[in-house]
């Protein structure tokens, strides 16, 4: 027997039936976008050019030196608590142990710039670049160390010579090292700054130098007669190989327009796409980071266990330079997110 149903409960259900309707027509709401998480530094945060290092007992940042400290030496800076807080450890030689081969090599040369720190098989191979602004004579570095630790007792950095270099008759600039081992175990060098662009070279270990015969191929170009891009770094997240690079103008302080883009490609030789599919060597990249409030010309970024670290001048400060870390977040695509969400309601004002 069919019990009747009162007129209240007719129309609830014919609203039901609406309601279920519309719902198959309307697209679910947007989840927020993912929004990178920033890490609140302090203490001595005064570095240009950060190469970040995570380790499981510490945090190590390693930055451009100041010619008037240490024999413009790379700098060396620690945070024990999750790069909260950061201490000057002091720098990576002194004007008396300076590799002297290098500066001999560049006249007019007065500090390093733009390190790099990788580890293999218990050894950090700390990459750096000697260079004059304007000019592509210049040289890449290497010098080794078992441990990063100052207070080990077998802390000691050793000299390794020459990695490659450049000079006026080459179409690229040997600065801004960045290496990365492939799946295969095959490692990797990154450098260029304007001149022909980003340039790949093939290294081997456990020397951390070009295999026999390697020759640079450029795999990021802005295809302009000034070709401002430099700074390369490379990560690996997922299947894809993440170029990273700085554009623009550095080092005018607050009149800076550095920004930071990536690019990304199934093999870390590439070819580095953008998400339009407009290659790296075509001018293409994703916008990842760029001025917004205070934070002025953001750049000579790396990347280590998630966290991209960069520096940035300050407008509060009136231009001077400083560390900031953020934690990436990944969207649906696979591609890097390194604003807050914060910076991101700022910025769509």
């Amino acid at each position: 027997m069919r019990i009747p149903r009162s007129r209240t409960a007719t129309r609830l259900l014919a609203l039901g039936a609406v309601a279920a309707a519309v719902a198959l027509v309307l697209p679910a709401c947007a989840a927020d976008p993912p929004a990178a998480t920033e890490v609140a530094v302090a203490g001595d945060i005064t570095t240009h050019d950060p190469a970040l290092v995570v380790t499981d007992d510490a945090w190590y940042v390693f930055s451009t030196g100041d010619p008037a400290v240490g024999g413009g030496a790379p700098q060396v800076r620690r945070s024990t608590d999750d790069g909260a807080t950061w201490e000057m450890l002091g720098t990576v030689w002194d004007a008396d142990t300076r590799p002297e081969w290098a500066y001999e090599a560049v006249p007019g040369a007065t500090n390093v710039w733009a390190p790099e720190v990788v580890e293999h098989d218990g050894v950090y191979h700390l990459y750096y670049s000697v260079s004059t602004f304007g000019r592509n004579t210049s040289v890449i570095g290497l010098t080794t160390n078992v441990t990063l630790d100052p207070d080990d007792p077998d802390h000691a950095w050793t000299d390794q010579g020459m990695v490659w270099s450049s000079s006026p008759g080459d179409p690229y600039n040997a600065i801004d090292p960045g290496v990365i081992t492939d799946e295969s175990g095959t490692p990797w060098l990154a450098f260029g700054s304007f001149w022909g662009g980003i340039q790949l070279l093939e290294l081997e270990w456990p020397s951390g130098k070009p295999v026999e015969g390697a020759e640079p191929v450029t795999i990021a170009s802005r295809g302009t007669a000034e070709n401002a891009i430099e700074a390369p770094y490379l990560y690996r997240h997922g299947d894809w190989y993440y170029l990273f690079v700085a554009r623009d103008r550095c080092c005018a302080g607050l009149d800076s327009t550095y920004n930071i883009a990536v690019g990304r490609a199934e093999e870390v030789t590439g070819p580095y796409l953008g998400p339009d599919g407009t290659p790296m060597t075509q001018d293409g990249g994703l916008a990842l980071l760029g001025t917004i409030g205070d934070m002025v010309g953001p750049g000579g970024q790396s990347v280590s266990e998630g966290r991209l670290a960069f520096h940035f001048y300050d407008g509060a400060a009136d231009g001077a330079f400083r560390l900031a870390v953020r934690e990436l977040a990944w969207d649906d695509d696979g591609w890097p997110v390194a604003m807050t969400a914060e910076e991101r309601a700022a910025a769509s004002d």
